[in-house]
Order: structure tokens, then sequence, then C-alpha cells
């Protein structure tokens, strides 16, 4: 399979060459340039174990890696608390998909514990000699899962970037204090999408630079590189199969899934799945109160040009979600000229609007209901009372936009709920909305949660206070790019 830019570059490159470089010349993000998804055989995934569906979807988007057995069994194996990785649970008429077992505890990990290995496996494979610097924006849970990935591995070095103020405690506490020689975390003043396009200028302005005058690829670990997007696709089969295998549904029987949804990859990944052949009917789009994706579900009109709020689910404050680029050009007809206008009207205007065909065929798959931080916070103390089930704050947002489409959709088939985050890491909300009084130390609340409800606190988020504190740098928006220079000329990422 060859992979080409969103936004019409003429260069074609293979799964390896498209991991290692992340994002296009122009650009835009690699999308698979011809692929046959109804060639697929969802059906056949359906009695695999989690390591085999992977093989499956592995192989069917990077199909010129060699042994993906063993990229998989080195992603995965011995690094979650769950033999299925991904375990689906009932709570009441639900099924809630649990992303939150990896060594990070939140759903980023699934795929950056595989991305490290796919981009080791293409350099050695390609026999690249250069050292790769990944660059990654983070709105938390990013940050430290690709810092766990990528750390120690021989010849690649990471730094990341967190919008100041603007991650929980936990989060922030995870990666400033997390480990590897390689690895650096700093803040930035700003939101999310100041440090997301900040990297964006990262890349346009140093690749060649740092290419031709320091043997340095960039690359990186957002959901913006295809490779962090794969291995997302492999839970949506993981859950369908497991309501198959409970008795739930018949194959074919169809299935809505409830994501909360900030950057769009992880719907994405959904999306992609519907396309190989699972019986997907609608996605369910769980938006905060920076609800602009649901707006442009709604009426077509992408508009950044609105208040940003900081919330009690972090990792979904943005207003310029970069994964959307890949459904603008499967939902045009692969048109990249459409494509390359749109972001660019994005980049000036901080608006565009698709037509009226498209919004269509968008909502024929997509709906979005949003929910404030109040209701979040409800949410999470209803479902505990009812069900004794605990729940983060973004899982509370993909809960309450699944009892709205329950209400307005109709509920005519099981509703999967993706539990993005343990939740340990928002402890300030979870407090709340159990009536635990608050603590100064957002640490000491977490053994206050396990005392409430006897959840077992992760082994990854016990005493990150006692942690020595690594990196506390913080910087403006404007600095990022003298930042990667000084950090490279250290030369302490690549000893």
């Amino acid at each position: 399979m060859r992979y080409r830019s969103t936004r019409g570059s003429k260069e074609l490159l293979s799964a390896r060459e498209a991991v290692l470089k992340g994002i296009a010349e122009d650009g835009g993000l690699f999308v698979p340039d011809t692929a046959d998804f109804s060639a697929f055989d969802a059906e056949a995934l359906m009695t695999l174990s989690t390591e085999e569906m992977a093989q499956r979807v592995f192989s069917f988007f990077l199909d010129d890696y060699e042994d993906i057995p063993g990229i998989v069994q080195r992603a995965y194996a011995g690094k979650f608390d769950d033999a299925e990785i991904t375990p689906s649970v009932h709570v009441g008429d639900r099924t809630v998909l649990e992303l939150f077992h990896g060594p990070t505890a939140a759903f980023k990990d699934v795929a950056l514990s595989a991305l490290p290995v796919l981009m080791s496996e293409a350099r050695k494979q390609l026999g690249k000699q250069e050292n790769i610097l990944i660059l990654t924006a983070t709105s938390g849970d990013t940050g430290k899962a690709a810092m766990e990935g990528f750390r120690d591995v021989p010849g690649t070095g990471i730094i990341v970037f967190y919008p100041y103020g603007g991650v929980s405690p936990v989060q922030q506490l995870q990666m400033t204090t997390a480990g590897g020689r390689n690895v650096r975390a700093v803040a930035v003043r700003g939101n999310f999408d100041d440090t997301q396009t900040g990297v964006k200028k990262i890349f346009a302005a140093l690749t060649e630079k740092l290419h031709t005058e320091e043997n340095i690829t960039l690359s990186s670990a957002n959901s913006i590189n295809i490779g962090r997007l794969v291995p997302q696709i492999v839970y949506y089969f993981k859950a369908y199969a497991s309501l198959l295998q409970r008795g739930e549904i018949r194959y074919g029987d169809p299935v809505d899934f409830t994501v909360p949804t900030g950057n769009f990859g992880d719907i994405l990944a959904g999306y992609y799945a519907k396309k190989m052949g699972l019986p997907v009917r609608k996605l369910i789009l769980a938006a905060n109160r920076n609800n602009v994706l649901k707006d442009f579900i709604r009426t077509g009109v992408y508009d950044k040009n609105r208040p940003f709020y900081r919330t009690n689910s972090p990792s979904m404050d943005i207003l310029v979600s970069s994964n959307l680029e890949r459904l603008l050009y499967d939902l045009s007809g692969q048109d990249t000229a459409f494509v390359k206008e749109s972001m660019e009207a994005l980049q000036k205007d901080g608006c565009y609007r698709i037509p009226a065909q498209m919004l269509e065929k968008l909502q024929q798959t997509f709906v979005s209901y949003d929910t404030d931080e109040e209701k979040t916070v409800e949410t999470i103390r209803e479902v505990y009372d009812v069900y004794g089930y605990l729940i983060d704050t973004h899982t509370a947002v993909a809960w309450n936009a699944a009892s709205e489409a329950g209400k307005k959709e109709g509920s005519a088939c099981p509703n999967v709920v993706l539990s993005t985050a343990s939740a340990y890491k928002f402890p300030d909300a979870v407090c709340r909305a159990l009536g635990i009084e608050e603590s100064e130390n957002a640490l000491s609340a977490l053994d206050d949660i396990h005392e409430k409800t006897g959840v077992k606190v992760p082994e990854n988020l016990q005493n990150l206070d006692k942690r020595p504190v690594r990196f506390s740098d913080v910087i403006e928006i404007g600095e990022m790019p003298s930042y990667v220079k000084e950090v490279i000329q250290s030369g302490e990422l690549y000893r």
C-alpha cells in the first residue's frame, strides 16, 4: 500500500516511509493512496485474540513491514494489566470499552506501545542511519504515553510540548517525572492548539535544515502519524467481537460507538473500521464545552473563532482537530485541492465550510452531543451511585452523549462507550462527584478515592509525588523552535 498527502503533494511513500516521516512535505497527513477496504475480511477477526486482530489490521495497512507478528508481540507483551489489552465490561445496558489498562492509564497506550516498535523497525528495515527526533504536542495523555513508549529507544529522542496549566496535576507529574535519557517535556504558555500549531511550524521550518546539518529526521507521535492511527482501529473490532462472543449480537448486527473526541484520531479509527466492514451504525462524537466538532457535524461549518475553555476533561480542550483532515479527504472523494483549500482557509480565516452533499455523507455516520463541566461531574456521580462503576471525566462526557443519542437517535442497537482514561488521572473532578473533601495535594486524593470506592489505583500512578521532577521548563510559543535547537545542540538525547 502506498501513502499520499491529503493536500496533493506528489510524493508516494511506503507504509514504513510514511510512519518514519509522520507528516507530508506539504503539511498534509498521509492516507492510503489505493486501498480496497472491501477486501478486508472483518468477520474473520471475530474469533481472534487482540494480538491476532492487531496482526491482521497492521498487515492490511502496513503491508511492507517484515515480521508483523513479532512487531505486535514486542508492542504489547507484558505492558497491559489485562490479558485482553482492551476489555469490554457491562455497565447497565451499555458496554464500556476500557482503554486504560496500559503503562500510563490512558487509551494512547494502545497506539504508543506500537508506534516506537514500528518506527524502530522501519528505520532498521530501510537501512536508515540518521537519528530520529519525535516532536509531540499533547493535551495531557499523549505526552506521557509517548515518553513511555520511546523511552531509551536507540537513535530516537522525543520532546513533548504541553499547555502550561492546561493538563491535570496527575498528567503533568506523569510527564515531568518521566524516566529515560532521551526524553524531554516542556510547558508552553498557551493552549493545546497553540502547541500543536507550534510543532507543525517547526516541521515546516526545520525538517530540511536538521536533516542536512544534524543528520536528524523529524517525526511525530501525535495521531497525525499513520502509525499512531492504525493500532487504534483494532479495539473497535475487539469490542464488537466481545459483544458477539457474549451472545448479545449476531454478526452483522449494527453497533453504535460513543467516543470522547478532541483531535478526532480516536473516532476516525472507528470510521476506518466501518470502511473495513465492521457493522457500525453511528459514531457518536462526544464533545465538551469546546464543541467545535459538534457544530461542524450539525452545520458543515468548521469555525475555531470562538472562546477556548479549560475544562475538567482537558484532553478534549482542542479547537483545531488535525485528524478531521483525513475525513475531509475521504468524504470529498479524495479531492486534495478541496482539502488544501479548506486547511488554508482554516489557517487564514479560522473557518471553512463543506458543501451540502459532503455534509449529508458526514451525517450518515456521525452525530454529536456535548456536555458541560457541571453535567460531567453529575454523570460521574450518577454512574457510580447507580452502577458502582467509576469513570473519568472524558468517559463521563461520552456516557452523557450516549444517553442523549439514545433519546434522539433511538436505542435500537448496542452502544459501546469508549473509556479513554482511568478516573485516577482526574482526581479533582472525581472527588467532587463522589462528595470527597478536596485535598490540596492531588496525589493524596487518589488514596481518598480508593478508600471511598475500593477501585485500585493504577500502579503507574502510585507515588508520583515521591518521584523527582526532571523537567520544569516553561517557554513562550515563539520559543519552541529555539528550544528544539538548544536540546539538539546539547547532545543529551542521543548519548
